[in-house]
């Protein structure tokens, strides 16, 4: 892994254990393995089409449930976001994006804030309780952004506007946070200092 902006966080509870490396300045290159398959395809696609390259460990009660496993692997990548982050000094700072998935549509807004807050809506009913994969629930695509959201504080708007098949909406959901997450973290050699007119995020 290269550059400066890189964290390596490891985490571990009754529950589950977690360790996660990230580089904000990579090319997409990812190696997961969190012992839960559909959020490993979930987290390489966010490792792609943000560009972060990810490296990601997880082991959990999953005999039980895969909740904690998957809510606490968000949570250590918040955390390494803010780390990577550092004070944000020339980053962008939102980021936009409106990603499709056949018939799946989903869009999403980020701000590198310093207040975690999610707004997330459009998912069709009965969408929290489908079996993904026969062993991922549609609720846990949500307990997955309120952990990155809160650990890495930032501001995110994610709406599905469009799907019927569970995996397509999931998947547009973490490419479109993955999109606009890129372009937020992204280095804009125009700004000077850190983006906000309060000196500090």
């Amino acid at each position: 892994m290269s550059g400066e902006r890189v964290a390596e966080l490891r985490r571990r509870t009754s529950e589950s254990t977690v360790e996660v490396r990230l580089d904000l300045d990579g090319t997409g290159e990812s190696d997961i393995s969190t012992t839960v398959p559909f959020f490993d395809h979930m987290l390489t696609a966010l490792s792609k089409h943000s560009l972060i390259d990810l490296t990601v460990r997880a082991s959990g009660d999953t005999d039980i449930d895969v909740h904690h496993t998957v809510e606490d692997t968000g949570i250590v990548l918040g955390m390494a976001l803010a780390r990577a982050l550092g004070d944000k000094t020339g980053i962008a700072r939102f980021g936009d994006a409106l990603v499709p998935l056949d018939e799946a549509l989903a869009q999403a807004v980020v701000d590198v804030s310093g207040r975690p807050y999610l707004v997330h809506s459009g998912e069709p009913a009965g969408f929290e309780l489908h079996l993904i994969g026969g062993h991922f629930t549609g609720s846990m695509v949500r307990h997955v952004f309120e952990a990155i959201t809160v650990h890495a504080a930032l501001t995110v708007h994610l709406t599905v506007l469009a799907g019927r098949d569970p995996h397509h909406i999931a998947e547009a959901e973490f490419k479109a946070f993955a999109r606009a997450l890129r372009h937020a973290v992204a280095l804009d050699p125009r700004v000077a200092g850190v983006p906000s007119t309060k000196g500090t995020l």
